[in-house]
C-alpha cells in the first residue's frame, strides 16, 4: 500500500547491514534506538493513553535553575 510505513525499535541498536536495508527498502522505514523511544515518549507523554500510562509511570520532576 502506498501509504505503508514501517517502525523497528532496537535495544541494542543497529548492524550497518540493518540500516543498509532500511535505506533501500521499498517502504519509508525507521529505526528507533532505545533512546529515541524513550525521547519520543517524554516528549508525547501527555498525549499517550491512559494503559501507557499505566505501564510506563513517569512524575514530572522540577529542578531550581
Amino acid at each position: 500500500h502506498k501509504d505503508d510505513r514501517g517502525l523497528y525499535v532496537s535495544t541494542g541498536g543497529f548492524s550497518k547491514d540493518a540500516r543498509y536495508e532500511a535505506d533501500r527498502s521499498t517502504i519509508p522505514l525507521t529505526l528507533w534506538t532505545l533512546d529515541d523511544l524513550v525521547r519520543a515518549l517524554v516528549e508525547n507523554y501527555e498525549q499517550v493513553d491512559i494503559e501507557t500510562k499505566l505501564l510506563v509511570p513517569l512524575k514530572k520532576t522540577y529542578l531550581p535553575a
